[in-house]
């Protein structure tokens, strides 16, 4: 008889739990993420990027959607990541690639990269280009320790410009060009000025 009643219980059990394992089933299934068109720029960079092997190839419109939001350059801070990272590969941590708050062994650490990238979109916008600092070599002295920042930035701002000009002299549609992701290991190694 009790292994009837434990049989009968058991049964009891699992009928009684199967709404809620399934109503935990239904809660675990990933969060659904809707693809949206990149901006043409977006794309330019997120191909420019993808020829860097940088980890930022996959926030491109982050990084379009910041300029927009602080009036910017595009191409600045993908720039300047380029500079302080190069371009997202070399890090102190904590997605800052751009060199933002690191001092010896201090450093600033965001939650993500696009957290980084309009931090530091906000951070250009409001300490140097709304003080008169416009340009890299203006924002060189208070930026960076090194002399050949500004110069540097502006590289990669004009090879940015250069790679960018290839799809309009070239009438190449965006659209038909696909470029394979590249998957890059982030370094922990710091960053030198």
């Amino acid at each position: 008889m009790s292994k009837k009643l434990f049989a009968l219980l058991f049964l009891l059990l699992i009928i009684s739990t199967r709404p809620a394992l399934a109503q935990k089933a239904e809660e675990a299934k990933p969060e659904q993420i809707e693809a949206s068109k990149l901006d043409e720029k977006a794309e330019i960079l997120a191909l420019y990027l993808s020829k860097k092997n940088s980890p930022l190839e996959y926030h491109a419109q982050d990084f379009i959607d910041a300029a927009k939001t602080y009036d910017l350059d595009w191409k600045l801070v993908a720039a300047i990541s380029g500079v302080e990272s190069t371009f997202g590969k070399f890090i102190p941590g904590g997605y800052n690639g751009w060199g933002w708050g690191v001092y010896g062994t201090q450093a600033i650490y965001f939650s993500s990269w696009k957290e980084g990238i309009f931090t530091v979109s906000k951070g250009l916008k409001e300490n140097y280009i709304n003080k008169g600092l416009t340009d890299p070599y203006l924002m060189n002295k208070i930026y960076a320790s090194s002399p050949f920042w500004g110069a540097k930035v502006t590289y990669f701002m004009q090879d940015l410009e250069k790679f960018a000009s290839q799809f309009e002299n070239d009438g190449k549609d965006l659209s038909t060009i696909h470029y394979s992701p590249n998957i890059a290991a982030v370094s922990a190694s710091p960053v030198l000025r």
